[in-house]
């Protein structure tokens, strides 16, 4: 939508002074007799649990316009989510007021609704129900969702035996379909297979095209960039920025990056458990060389600050789009691997460094039986230079992936 378009579109959301607080810890509130005496019994004999609050969203105001795509950016906990459930009407807000014109249609978890003992077709009609569909729109949509989902041939199996990416496909299929005037997405783009990351993201912009408002939560600034006209920026529970969609993303990458220039033990951006910290990261190419070059080894070294049982390191890369490249987990074992003299040091090598030129995100994570012991987005950037990898050239054309794989060719002669 344009600029003009865009203002002489009638308001659809407005958004005054909204404010969540949450409580942490303590004693949960009491909705019934039962439930508040045995708390004043916990709390007179056994002592009550500390707790605190945090605001989740505090003083946020904006409008958005019939037909806008308006996108969210900000990092993990910055209050995304929780914005979305006062919108769809999930949540309440402790603070403020929230006036929405339409019907809204919210994809905040794939899935909502499902029974897994029910069948792929029951669970279209039991999902859509949920989701606020009448029966008569469900049977009207019902072909068009099976087709998007692809499952006709399993339409009446039990979907406990549905692959993962089959119930996500019938999942995004049912929320897709709903006939509403704000659509709310909550990063189900994240899920599925590249393939199927395509299809919802060629839905919602046909969605989007309509005519209809959409708010769309993502940490992938290229697809905010493709579908949005709009981004609203929130930090920390705050609005930081709202404008023109490139605008905005540049701004808060450029906020990432300024935040991996602190050292990793002055990092307040975290999340995670305990009881240890990662407090360096080390990157080296060939050599121990500060330089990294495409198809040159490199050596990375995660650092903690102590030991912790069954402790796991995982990151993810990013380009500068914050599309993710790849991924590794050191405990994804191989034969490769060994064991260390340090109980707190890991080191990742690669052989041959198959990204192209350009810049790059780490996102780290410490993981002990399955719980987050730290975690830190953006924690390190790094640049690769443009070197032959095995003999070849690497294109430095934008927009053809992150990545080289080696390979040759068997030419035609003349």
């Amino acid at each position: 939508m344009s600029s003009e378009a865009a203002v002489a579109a009638p308001i659809v959301i407005r958004a005054e002074g909204l404010g969540k607080e949450y409580r942490i810890g303590g004693q949960p509130r009491h909705d019934s007799l039962r439930d508040a005496l045995t708390g004043l019994w916990r709390g007179t004999f056994r002592g009550s649990a500390r707790s605190s609050t945090f605001w989740a969203l505090e003083d946020v105001s904006f409008d958005v316009r019939r037909g806008e795509v308006v996108g969210l950016i900000g990092r993990n906990g910055a209050g995304k989510s929780t914005l979305l459930k006062i919108l769809s009407r999930i949540t309440t807000p402790s603070r403020g007021r929230l006036v929405s014109y339409g019907r809204v249609g919210s994809l905040l978890e794939v899935g909502t609704g499902f029974h897994a003992e029910l069948t792929g077709r029951d669970n279209i009609y039991l999902s859509g129900a949920m989701l606020g569909m009448l029966r008569a729109e469900i049977d009207r949509n019902f072909d068009a969702i099976v087709q998007f989902a692809e499952i006709g041939a399993f339409l009446d199996t039990a979907v406990k035996h549905y692959s993962s990416g089959m119930f996500v496909r019938l999942g995004f299929a049912v929320a897709a379909h709903l006939n509403s005037d704000i659509l709310v997405i909550d990063e189900v783009l994240a899920v599925g297979d590249a393939a199927f990351q395509a299809k919802c993201l060629a839905k919602t912009r046909e969605i989007a095209a309509s005519g209809r408002t959409v708010l769309f939560v993502s940490h992938n600034m290229n697809s905010i960039c493709k579908l949005c006209d709009r981004a609203l920026w929130l930090d920390r529970g705050a609005v930081v920025a709202d404008g023109e969609v490139r605008t905005v993303v540049a701004r808060y990458l450029d906020s990432m990056q300024q935040a991996a220039a602190l050292p990793l033990r002055d990092r307040k951006d975290r999340e995670g458990s305990g009881p240890v910290r990662l407090t360096h990261i080390g990157l080296a190419g060939a050599a121990g060389r500060a330089e990294l070059a495409s198809g040159a080894p490199m050596t990375m070294s995660f650092e903690a600050d102590g030991p912790c049982a069954g402790l796991s390191c995982t990151f993810v890369i990013y380009d500068q789009f914050g599309q993710p490249v790849t991924d590794f987990d050191s405990a994804r074992a191989a034969p490769c691997d060994v064991i260390g003299e340090a109980p707190d040091l890991f080191l990742c090598q690669i052989e041959e460094l198959p990204l192209l030129p350009g810049r790059y995100r780490l996102d780290v994570a410490l993981e002990s039986q399955g719980d987050t012991i730290d975690h830190i987005e953006a924690a390190a950037y790094f640049e690769v230079e443009a070197s032959p990898f095995r003999g070849r050239i690497p294109s430095t054309q934008a927009g053809y992936g992150s990545v080289q794989l080696p390979h040759s060719w068997v030419l035609p002669h003349d």
